[in-house]
């Protein structure tokens, strides 16, 4: 009977050493006697203890940094250069092998990787190039690290320049040329508006003047009509009669000036006065 009890200890402890948990986050490679066996799924798994292993790969989201490093750029500037490589493991049996089986250390690999691939591309470019260009490096990066991982199982999620720092003196340099050409388009801006104002002020100017021409005109056509009406009514009351027309306009401008003068009753003078308004003079008294 006591045998029995040590068969049963030593079978539950059996047992219970061959208990293997795989969380949601991984996903597990069984192998036998050093040959891979079977797939393990999250939740509760079972391996035979001392013969079966089981190896857990996480297959969440990671990120490797690639490390500062110098580059030269095609103009022979020493850059320093970072990136962030984020990637996963596929969660499918066959991507799960290939990480484990086709690359030793994946996230070494994919560290050199990166730099390898960043100095090639940035090493082709100027180094203001390569600071305006950054969307550009990041798609290339990108795209060249999902070719060479394709067997490894790995989905290279999105790749991050992190910074291209030059030399000290070549930022200083960069920043005098960044002001100089702030300064240079703010001269521009002022010098057009200063040039939009003069121009509005000389079409004003050309508007008052074209005004002051046309008021002008204007007066002079008005005092022509009032220099032909006046040659009208003398054509028609005073033809022959030059010398009483001067005699009138001298007593229109007298009239203006509010002076007195005597002019005597049977003057020929008197007789057109009261003819044009109206009144005809008094017979003499016989």
């Amino acid at each position: 009977m006591e045998f029995i009890w040590y068969v049963i200890l030593a079978f539950f402890l059996f047992f219970l050493f061959g208990i293997r948990i795989i969380r949601p986050t991984h996903r597990g490679l069984i192998e036998l006697l050093g040959k891979y066996r079977r797939f393990a799924h999250p939740g509760f798994n079972w391996i035979i203890p001392g013969i079966e292993k089981m190896y857990s790969v996480n297959v969440t989201e990671q990120m490797v940094n690639a490390e500062p490093q110098e580059i030269i750029t095609n103009d022979n500037l020493n850059a320093k250069v970072d990136a962030q490589v984020y990637f996963k493991v596929k969660d499918d049996e066959d991507s799960v092998k290939g990480s484990q089986y086709n690359v030793f250390n994946y996230q070494f690999q994919i560290v050199n990787l990166a730099r390898t691939t960043l100095r090639n591309i940035i090493g082709t470019m100027t180094l203001k190039s390569a600071n305006s260009e950054r969307g550009k490096i990041n798609a290339e990066l990108h795209a060249t690290l999902c070719v060479e991982t394709k067997s490894w199982g790995i989905e290279i999620v999105r790749t991050e320049l992190k910074e291209i720092d030059p030399p000290h003196d070549v930022q200083e340099t960069m920043n005098k040329v960044v002001k100089a050409e702030n300064e240079k388009i703010a001269a521009i801006d002022f010098a057009t508006a200063r040039e939009t104002v003069a121009d509005g002020e000389k079409r004003a100017k050309i508007k008052e003047a074209e005004g002051y021409k046309q008021s002008k005109i204007l007066q002079a056509e008005g005092e022509a009509e009032s220099i032909r009406l006046v040659n009208e009514a003398a054509n028609k009351y005073f033809t022959g009669n030059a010398q009483l027309l001067r005699k009138l306009e001298a007593l229109e401008k007298s009239m203006e000036k509010n002076a007195k003068i005597v002019v005597p009753a049977g003057s020929e003078l008197v007789n057109v006065i009261g003819d044009m308004a109206g009144v005809l003079p008094l017979d003499k008294v016989k």
